[in-house]
């Protein structure tokens, strides 16, 4: 192991190495979703329907079996030398291992047209460090409302963003 690791668990090389390839993150992505064990023809069959963007159904033998074939050669022992998943290749079993929970920091996702939640939360801050700053010197109409409204409202709204921050994040984890 890298010295990238506390020692209870795989390090973050062997994290990023492991989940560097999409195949790798779809399936953990399908043990996640569709209980944590699963054969091995299964999974070559979502992800070929993933990977080909059709319906399981429409997948070919050909696209099946590309896939298979990917996963049994390479993909598979990897996570397995890695210890995310259990691969009984002779039976065709594949099954999570409690070193998966590992991965669920890393399998979340912002797409292209989020912003951070950090970048959210600073600009949050500012505006309510204004609005307070406009209260305090006397600037109408914010002079007007009252400390404890104004203490009501940043409450609310930091609140109010932190349920929306868990239910993005909840939405946007893989499994």
């Amino acid at each position: 192991m890298s010295s990238d690791t506390d020692g209870d668990g795989p390090s973050r090389d062997e994290v990023f190495t492991a989940l560097s390839n999409r195949r790798r993150r779809n399936v953990i992505k399908y043990l996640k979703t569709n209980g944590a064990e699963a054969r091995v023809r299964d999974i070559a069959e979502q992800l070929a329907a993933w990977e080909n963007d059709v319906d399981v159904p429409a997948v070919t033998y050909k696209q099946r079996k590309r896939v298979y074939t990917a996963l049994h050669q390479s993909h598979l022992p990897k996570l397995a030398a890695s210890g995310f998943i259990d691969y009984e290749s002779d039976r065709g079993l594949v099954s999570l291992t409690e070193e998966s929970r590992q991965l669920e920091v890393y399998l979340e996702i912002v797409s292209e047209n989020e912003i951070l939640w950090s970048e959210y939360y600073a600009g949050l801050a500012v505006v309510c460090g204004l609005l307070a700053t406009a209260g305090w010197i006397g600037t109408a109409p914010f002079a007007a409302v009252s400390g404890y409204a104004y203490a009501a409202l940043f409450a609310l709204a930091f609140g109010v963003s932190g349920l929306v921050h868990r239910a993005s994040t909840k939405r946007n984890r893989l499994g």
